[in-house]
């Protein structure tokens, strides 16, 4: 299979980084060891705004303007959805569970949150109260997702401790939802968003962050 165009691979501003999202101007990245939330300048590679999160921002999601975030919630790790305005900070009143308090990864839809578990190996739509509206049962392990013209692009692999690391796509528009591993990654990557042209991710042990073009 082939690999991966990348395009640029950039230093983290911050260490571990986990998740990204795009807003159509910014790319946010959270921090797995700052516990921190950035908001990036893709051109100029600079931080604008910065604010610290509950606790590990483990996923990211662009929602009209503000974030949803994935975070820790704690001693036994339970994960719940956070809201964040950007440059204001995290709304205190706001927290959804995630089911069964399991969650890495969210993507939007213009509808639905949609929430990722690792292990589970699952897509659940969660409607505007947090009940589960949907589930889709996957044959690997989800590390990063975003949502295009309906469709799931997802960073997946069978094996954690390997760089074999896929660029995968779901169409869950058919009753049985189709699944294309469209390209390999060559690293072990966290997190995923789409600019409006390239993807990025995080190669998280390396302290990187990755831009890579579309495949065809």
């Amino acid at each position: 299979m082939e690999t991966i165009h990348e395009l640029q691979r950039l230093a983290s501003p911050a260490p571990k980084p986990q998740s990204l999202a795009w807003d159509g101007s910014t790319l946010w990245m959270g921090s797995r060891e700052t516990k921190r939330l950035y908001a990036l300048n893709p051109a100029q590679w600079t931080v604008g705004w910065t604010c610290a999160a509950p606790d590990v921002p483990w996923g990211l999601a662009a929602v009209q303007g503000e974030l949803r975030v994935i975070c820790s919630d704690g001693p036994e790790d339970l994960r719940v959805i956070r809201r964040c305005l950007p440059g204001h900070g995290f709304d205190g009143k706001f927290s959804l569970p995630c089911p069964e308090g399991m969650g890495s990864h969210l993507g939007w839809d213009g509808r639905n949150l949609w929430v990722s578990q690792w292990y589970p190996q699952k897509l659940i739509a969660l409607g505007a109260d947090g009940q589960v509206e949907r589930v889709i049962q996957l044959p690997f392990a989800i590390v990063g997702q975003v949502i295009l013209d309906g469709m799931f692009y997802l960073v997946t692999t069978e094996a954690e401790e390997t760089d074999d690391y896929f660029l995968t796509r779901v169409d869950p528009r058919l009753e049985t939802p189709q699944v294309d591993v469209l390209i390999r990654l060559g690293f072990s990557a966290r997190g995923l968003a789409f600019d409006g042209k390239n993807f990025w991710s995080n190669h998280r042990e390396a302290n990187q962050i990755v831009s890579f073009a579309r495949p065809d």
